[in-house]
């Protein structure tokens, strides 16, 4: 698989580490920066990775700053991009079983690398349960909903 990761600054160290231990599991990784610690704005990062994923350069992406939340607001601006803040395994390879999160946000200040190695791991091998009518009728309400709001937004619906 290919994955998209980007992190500002504050995320960059364990950017770094995130980066190798994807390309570990054997996947694709387009590092879209920071390259440094040098201050960043963390909304910049969300456009790159949420460009990879409209263009189909990339199938999930990875995000990481401080906390997560700036990022993760960023993201979800972005039609298309379902990105979760998640620092628990069960929440990263859910978010992809039932809502087809295609990006995982992860906190370099709440969460150190081991943690963020087994939620990496949880995230890249979930897919989304599509045989599960109520979760593909929950996704397709998202999709509407970002289709009413995001008129310019494309998309497919599943089961349809």
């Amino acid at each position: 698989m290919i994955i998209a990761i980007a992190a500002d600054h504050a995320g960059f160290p364990l950017k770094e580490e995130v980066r190798e231990y994807v390309k570990k599991l054997g996947h694709e990784v387009h590092d879209l920066g920071a390259f440094n610690t040098e201050s960043s704005d963390y909304s910049d990062f969300a456009v790159l990775v949420g460009k990879e994923l409209m263009s189909g350069k990339a199938e999930r992406g990875i995000l990481i700053c401080g906390s997560g939340v700036g990022v993760c607001i960023a993201a979800n601006k972005m039609p298309g991009v379902r990105a979760s803040m998640c620092h628990d395994t069960y929440s990263s390879h859910q978010g992809v079983e039932h809502d087809e999160m295609n990006v995982l946000v992860l906190g370099a200040r709440i969460i150190g690398p081991a943690l963020a190695f087994e939620c990496v791991e949880a995230y890249l091998k979930a897919q989304f349960i599509a045989s599960e009518p109520r979760f593909v009728r929950r996704l397709n309400k998202v999709k509407a909903i970002e289709a009413q709001y995001m008129p310019d937004a494309r998309g497919t619906t599943y089961g349809s």
